[in-house]
């Protein structure tokens, strides 16, 4: 095992047995609810359940990053230990949360001139995000040197594919992903987008595809087209979901059927708070090893 510290943001949605089985160490984002504000804790400060019932039920949300100061009280405290850290940021295309990292970063760098701090875009959110996190600590379990992980993601960050899917655009709406007048109709339409990360890391609506059933099997047929020899696929599949555990699991049943190798192998988990309160309940997301991605 390397003798350098793998970190992440919150936004990677592991749970946090995970991380600490993996030693992947992470920051914690912000979410608001009812007016308080609740750290993104994996689950901690408020349950999945609870945080997306309260939205169906009309709450408003909002998110907020980490800021310098602590983001500089993550990183310092292994710094002072003479260990090294190499930190992914969530995609710069969703949130800037990487500024103020590479502020800590230059700051903590002419406190420690003899340790290394390395922050990199994962150009990845979510599931996939985490899938990108597995990868770095199986090469970091392996021997690999803290430089070999970074010009591991430069290389290989868009091979991450994120394809997801709503039955409910509400929430795309008030982000601006989908228009009023689109949104209303999609939805008095029965019109669920299938949507994807981009190589820009930006979140691009891609197909609208009216009925849930439909979305499902455009979503599976998207990982046949892209994942790593198609139908033949061996690598990793994390599925997330946003309070809609039924939907994720026949996702995973169809993709099941149509790649026999992944069968058993699925890693299902939750939506996070900060991803959530902008995507809102009913949301499911698939995450896997590809070609490289394209805008």
């Amino acid at each position: 095992m390397g003798d350098y510290v793998l970190s992440c943001c919150s936004t990677a949605d592991m749970p946090e047995e995970y991380f600490k089985k993996r030693n992947i160490a992470y920051c914690c984002f912000h979410f608001y609810i009812g007016g308080r504000m609740y750290l993104d804790d994996l689950g901690h400060s408020m349950s999945f359940d609870e945080f997306y019932r309260r939205m169906a039920e009309g709450e408003d949300t909002k998110t907020s990053q980490l800021n310098v100061e602590e983001y500089i009280t993550h990183f310092e405290k292994y710094l002072a230990e003479g260990k090294d850290i190499i930190h992914l940021c969530l995609s710069s295309g969703i949130s800037g949360t990487i500024n103020s990292a590479n502020i800590a970063r230059d700051d903590l760098i002419a406190k420690y001139p003899d340790r290394k701090l390395l922050v990199i875009d994962s150009f990845a959110a979510s599931g996939g995000y985490g899938l990108l996190m597995d990868k770095l600590a199986d090469l970091r379990d392996e021997g690999k040197t803290i430089d070999e992980l970074a010009d591991f993601v430069m290389k290989n960050r868009l091979k991450v594919h994120h394809w997801f899917y709503t039955g409910d655009l509400t929430y795309l709406i008030r982000g601006g992903r989908v228009s009023k007048v689109s949104g209303f109709f999609g939805n008095m339409l029965n019109i669920c987008p299938l949507l994807n990360v981009n190589n820009e890391g930006k979140l691009i609506p891609r197909y609208k595809i009216r009925t849930k059933k439909k979305v499902m099997e455009a979503c599976v047929e998207q990982m046949l087209l892209h994942a790593e020899g198609g139908e033949q696929y061996q690598g990793k599949v994390f599925v997330n979901h946003a309070a809609c555990r039924e939907d994720a699991l026949a996702v995973i049943s169809l993709m099941e059927e149509k790649m026999p190798g992944i069968k058993g192998k699925v890693e299902l988990n939750y939506i996070g708070t900060t991803i959530g309160a902008h995507t809102g309940p009913g949301l499911v997301a698939v995450f896997f090893w590809g070609d490289e991605r394209t805008n």
